[in-house]
């Protein structure tokens, strides 16, 4: 009968918690971790490169436009408040807002629409509470880098692209431990203590 306590406790600690300590973080490759801080380490990869990696993974960073507007429709609201959410969690990271437009039209013209284009997600990002401040430059590319080489009106050429641009008060001059901040948070965030057991019942020790 003794045999069977190492197995009932090893079930009761099992069943103890409903997520262990980094269960969200892991992607599901084995060693992206290590990978990741060796990069960092050797100057291979940067903190600002893997967020923003994370970024365009995790949430649209692009939205697109009508035709000779900077005006956010439904859809682009929708996945600006994505993108407004996944912000907010990272209060030391900054945002670089590109603008861009199709080919119709004069180049000065189109440089300035792809401007008030980036101006528009800036303004929709403050609505959202986020810092000014925290957005770093506004860019506009006008129509130079089409996703679609045409001369028409082409709707996949009129957007925006939100990306990740560094860290707030960054020190070129010394290690910068803020990305190892952000992932220790979201590995000790990760965690959900258990709040009940099957049956409504609390966990409690055994006697």
């Amino acid at each position: 009968m003794l045999k069977w306590i190492p197995v009932l406790g090893l079930t009761l600690a099992v069943a103890a918690c409903d997520r262990e300590a980094g269960y969200a973080v892991d992607s599901g490759a084995f060693g992206n971790a290590t990978l990741n801080n060796t990069q960092m380490m050797n100057g291979e990869r940067n903190y600002a490169q893997a967020l923003g990696e994370r970024f365009a993974r995790e949430v649209p960073s692009q939205i697109n436009f009508a035709f000779d507007s900077a005006q956010l429709d439904n859809t682009a609201q929708q996945a600006l408040i994505q993108q407004a959410n996944w912000i907010s969690q990272f209060p030391e990271v900054k945002f670089r807002i590109y603008g861009h437009t199709d080919a119709v039209g004069s180049s000065a013209y189109n440089k300035q629409l792809g401007l008030r284009r980036a101006q528009a997600v800036v303004a929709f990002f403050a609505s959202q509470g986020i810092s000014r401040s925290r957005l770093e430059a506004l860019v506009s590319y006008g129509e130079t880098q089409p996703i679609i080489q045409t001369a028409e009106r082409d709707r996949r050429n009129r957007r925006t692209i939100t990306q990740v641009s560094g860290f707030v008060d960054r020190n070129a001059n010394s290690l910068d431990g803020k990305y190892a901040r952000i992932v220790y948070r979201e590995y000790i965030g990760s965690a959900v203590p258990l709040t009940k057991l099957t049956g409504g019942s609390k966990a409690t020790a055994l006697e």
